[in-house]
């Protein structure tokens, strides 16, 4: 890839399908960046001591997708040496162990990297318009929030 066509870009998804690390890690790999920095959020069987079977996501897609832009457009001015980003995010059902969202972010030294996409995911969290629904064996089903839960 010629440097000058390696413009940075955002990679934005939602989706109801399987979300995969190679893909979301090869969006963002660029010959003038060192580093590569990936957050994977997966199902854990259990929140709060219950046993949690699924996820179930459901968003306001155009305004998740705004908010995501306006994280990135954040990312940038605070590590202005960040090449690409990527966050993707699943939809609908997530069995445990499967990832529900993957953020990646390429940069020349891993600093920057690394603390972008702690500030991604903590910011996604907190302000996008996506909610979870856990569903356990014995439970009925909790609705919680963006930015109500530890983790």
């Amino acid at each position: 890839m010629d440097e000058s066509e390696d413009v940075p870009k955002d990679f934005i998804k939602l989706k109801s399908e399987k979300l995969s690390v190679d893909e979301v890690s090869e969006l963002v790999i660029s010959p003038c960046c060192g580093a590569v920095s990936l957050f994977i959020g997966t199902t854990r069987n259990n929140f709060e001591g219950k046993k949690v079977i699924h996820l179930e996501y459901e968003a306001y897609m155009s305004m998740a997708e705004t908010e995501i832009r306006k994280i990135c457009r954040d990312v940038r001015q605070k590590w202005p040496s960040v090449k690409h980003i990527a966050v993707h995010h699943r939809l609908g059902v997530v069995p445990v162990t499967e990832a529900s969202v993957i953020i990646a972010v390429s940069s020349p030294h891993r600093a920057e990297s690394l603390e972008a996409v702690m500030y991604c995911i903590n910011t996604l969290k907190a302000s996008v318009p996506i909610w979870k629904k856990e569903t356990g064996s014995s439970v009925v089903p909790e609705r919680i929030s963006r930015g109500s839960e530890p983790c």
